[in-house]
């Protein structure tokens, strides 16, 4: 079973005796946002790296039935989280983050504890001489890591992803199989939950002692990423459903954190 398989059965154990159905759904160029009926929303990261973007006819099955997501049952739309295309599971994983931001909001974190208004990489130690590995360029941490990691690879599809003084950094991902295992310290950010392969990287974390998977996408109810090795979540908790869904789907590029969300660390261990 898949960490995202897992996150359904846990969403299905948790919610299946409660009439909860999506109210909205926003499909934005950079984030995909959906709220619940009981007024919680999630957001998951948008591809942009579609095979097919001809319009129409050809491009139609791709959508995830537009124009009659609204008013759907959770419980079935957040299956498309385990679509074969891209852009269907973008929507699967925004409802399942906001499934997951309701039942955080009812239910403790038995495997760990929830730290508010904290940034992933604020809430754990990167010590001299350790190798930092990056799945994805996620420009805010290359800026806090530069400083504190003397090796540091990003593994990214795009090089340009990274401005010219960066650009040494950069790694193929065709050389993941190299990198991962030899890495003290892994920051993947949560488009992998989209895009997919988010469990076959864990496993090449053979050597990691943090496992930090980060971004707006990576607010799901974290136990089932807790037992693949993942140490730290830095998601986000969304306060202002409606003008987060308005940030979304006027073009917003994942910078919440001064409107309607706040930064959230979920944290492995105990809740002390």
């Amino acid at each position: 079973m898949t960490i995202i398989q897992e996150l359904i059965k846990i969403m299905k154990d948790s919610m299946g005796e409660r009439n909860i159905v999506v109210g909205d759904v926003r499909i934005g160029v950079f984030y995909t946002a959906a709220k619940l009926s009981t007024g919680d929303a999630g957001v998951a990261f948008t591809p942009r790296d579609m095979e097919d973007t001809v319009c129409c006819p050809r491009s139609a099955a791709k959508m995830p039935a537009s124009g009659k997501l609204k008013g759907k049952k959770a419980l079935e739309l957040m299956k498309l989280a385990t679509s074969d295309i891209s852009l269907k599971r973008s929507v699967g994983i925004a409802v399942l983050n906001a499934l997951s931001a309701l039942k955080m909001k009812e239910e403790e974190v038995k495997e760990g504890r929830i730290k508010k208004d904290a940034d992933a990489l604020d809430v754990v130690e990167i010590k001299e001489g350790d190798k930092v590995a990056m799945v994805g360029a996620f420009v805010p941490f290359i800026k806090k890591l530069k400083g504190r990691s003397e090796e540091l690879y990003v593994i990214d599809k795009h090089p340009q992803a990274l401005n010219a003084e960066e650009r040494h950094m950069w790694r193929s991902p065709a050389l993941m199989g190299d990198i991962m295992p030899r890495a003290d310290i892994v920051v993947i950010t949560g488009s992998s939950m989209v895009e997919g392969g988010l469990d076959e990287l864990l496993l090449a974390c053979t050597k990691a002692r943090e496992i930090i998977l980060a971004g707006p996408t990576a607010s799901a109810w974290p136990e089932p990423f807790f037992k693949r090795g993942v140490t730290v979540m830095g998601g986000i908790s969304i306060h202002d459903p409606d003008r987060l869904l308005q940030v979304v789907s006027e073009g917003g590029s994942g910078y919440f954190f001064t409107g309607p969300a706040r930064k959230v660390a979920a944290i492995r261990g105990g809740n002390s």
